[in-house]
């Protein structure tokens, strides 16, 4: 299996590790529930170490990545960034990305670690057919940190990143951590104000060491793949390989404002647009069980009406520990993904009652300050 820089950091900590897209990584350390609290009332410290990191450079970067990804990215100033698909040509996700513009000509991209291989093969085709643009994975130079939570900026300064005090959502900076060069950003994966370190491979240690120590009076842990996908989910926000894939589309997967048509053409564009017109098949809804049960990925959608008569499957699912229910995401035929209608969720052959809500889960705003 593939390590991030910091397994010593993983193992020295007793985290329980898994093997996540063929790398080690720790699923907790100690417990998914502890660890999610942790994030919702002080910080998590996790390592994202193990996702993409490819850096597009040079004056035709621009040109590039709007045919390659959905979203506009011509409406980044220097230092922001935004959420945004690769689309194969019938208009299927291959991957979902951050975009960061962190200088007149440099972009990052960051993708998922399981879709790393196949969208730096992707990009590296496709800017084959640009002019002036440059590809280069970045992915086993830089290391990746997330400080989750709402004592995550005290965090940092307290750790001596002063200059993220005036940080504004989506946007990025170049600083100094550990002596090294870091991108900061405010992005996250949890809902909580939040931050990720893009910093050298080599530096990725004794930044873990330092934050860990900066936020002990704060009451930092490290956090592992299970707080966070608990995290998420309670966001609703998509995970590839469960919500999405290379067979589904932005506009079924909820995600239609990232696809800009009016931008010019992009990879998926003509397909993309007549589903837009015509409307999709199937749509991607959140919903929340009316008794006990816990909801699980590929577990079946019924039609309260007809209750053996399968509309759905479930793509996401766990019990919220905010609001102590069961919680999902899955796909249902159109005419079953109105708010407030009822569906019944097949947990072991047993027809558990839900409802259809608004997403996200958890409603508190994070800070835009």
């Amino acid at each position: 299996m593939k390590h991030t820089p910091l397994i010593d950091a993983h193992r020295q900590a007793n985290g329980k590790l898994v093997d996540f897209a063929g790398w080690e990584m720790p699923i907790q350390y100690s417990g998914v529930v502890d660890e999610y609290q942790t994030v919702r009332r002080h910080a998590g410290l996790f390592d994202v170490s193990h996702m993409g990191r490819i850096s597009v450079t040079g004056p035709g970067s621009l040109a590039f990545l709007q045919r390659v990804t959905t979203n506009d990215v011509s409406k980044l100033s220097v230092r922001q960034s935004h959420y945004s698909m690769i689309c194969t040509p019938a208009g299927g996700i291959k991957d979902d990305v951050f975009i960061y513009h962190v200088k007149p000509y440099e972009f990052l991209v960051c993708v998922n670690a399981s879709n790393r291989d196949k969208i730096v093969a992707w990009l590296h085709d496709k800017v084959a057919q640009a002019q002036g643009c440059k590809v280069q994975d970045r992915s086993e130079s830089l290391a990746q940190i997330a400080v989750q939570g709402p004592a995550s900026r005290d965090i940092l300064t307290n750790a001596g990143m002063a200059d993220i005090t005036s940080l504004k959502v989506r946007q990025c900076l170049d600083s100094t951590f550990c002596g090294h060069p870091t991108l900061v950003t405010r992005t996250g994966y949890t809902g909580e104000l939040g931050y990720e370190l893009y910093l050298p491979a080599e530096a990725a240690a004794a930044a873990w060491d330092r934050l860990l120590e900066a936020g002990h009076s704060l009451g930092v842990k490290p956090a592992g793949l299970g707080a966070r996908d608990l995290l998420r989910l309670e966001m609703a926000y998509l995970l590839y390989g469960n919500d999405m894939n290379d067979e589904t589309t932005p506009i079924e997967a909820g995600a239609g404002w990232v696809v800009k048509f009016d931008k010019g053409d992009f990879i998926g564009r003509a397909e993309l647009l007549a589903q837009h017109t015509k409307g999709p098949s199937r749509r991607l809804v959140a919903f929340e069980l009316i008794e006990k049960g816990v909801p699980r990925h590929g577990f079946k959608i019924l039609n309260p009406d007809a209750p053996h008569a399968v509309i759905g499957e479930v793509t996401s699912g766990n019990l919220s520990p905010l609001l102590q229910k069961g919680i999902g995401m899955g796909y249902v035929t159109p005419a079953a993904a109105k708010v407030g209608a009822s569906i019944l969720i097949d947990i072991r052959g047993k027809s558990c009652p839900a409802m259809i809500v608004k997403p996200p889960f958890y409603k508190r705003t994070p800070s835009t300050s």
